[in-house]
């Protein structure tokens, strides 16, 4: 019984592990490039990210020189370079090479369009083939669960008693609407190394806003 392909990365375990080498130099190939090895007919594989505990420390930003990434964020941008190679090229590939040939392709519109949805494909996955194996992924709880580090969900209160949630993350995870914060934001460096009942001052385009942190989590919230 033929083995079912492997995706490029297998979450089966629980970790993020990589099980296929590196897409980059696939996404060099012609427009037109095969889905497998003309050598061998295997996908290409390629490594994982670098996967960490970190020292967990007040200072744990940018000065660093690391760009840390929780696991869900790492594994959503492995899924959209998967996506992306396996799924979405193959498919434009195929339009582009039927609207080719229809003939005069200076004023063939499909033609246009798929073109420019290729090269548009082709940066994006020439982009993130890069950026996660430079990523470093940390997921590890820290000891004192009371302080606040990468990954933690904190619950703030304002001068009014507003609560306001946020969960500090990576740069390329950030999304305002469900309050992923980057490490590097104001807010975050304000809370980073701070423990439950502190209050800290954060300087926001508005002006200067006073907070207390009421909650500080490692797990998801049950109503996250």
């Amino acid at each position: 019984m033929p083995r079912p392909a492997a995706k490029p990365w297998d979450t089966t375990r629980g970790v993020a592990t990589c099980t296929s080498r590196s897409l980059a130099a696939l996404i060099r190939t012609p427009a037109v490039a095969p889905r497998s090895s003309p050598r061998t007919g295997r996908r290409a594989q390629g490594p994982g990210p670098e996967r960490v505990r970190p020292k967990y420390t007040s200072t744990m930003t940018a000065a660093k020189k690391r760009d840390y990434i929780t696991r869900t964020g790492w594994q959503a941008l492995a899924d959209e370079l998967d996506y992306l190679w396996r799924d979405k090229r193959p498919f434009v590939v195929g339009k582009l090479a039927d609207a080719a040939a229809e003939g005069d392709r200076s004023e063939n519109a499909e033609y246009i369009y798929r073109k420019k949805e290729l090269r548009e494909i082709d940066r994006r996955v020439r982009y993130l083939s890069k950026r996660v194996e430079e990523l470093t992924v940390a997921d590890a709880v820290p000891d004192d669960t009371d302080r606040v580090f990468f990954g933690a969900w904190i619950d703030l209160i304002d001068e009014d008693d507003a609560v306001y949630r946020y969960r500090i993350v990576g740069s390329d995870e950030t999304n305002a609407a469900a309050g992923a914060i980057s490490l590097n934001s104001p807010v975050a460096r304000a809370l980073l190394g701070k423990r439950r009942g502190d209050n800290v001052r954060v300087q926001l385009p508005g002006g200067e806003r006073e907070f207390e942190i009421e909650h500080i989590h490692y797990d998801a919230p049950a109503n996250h």
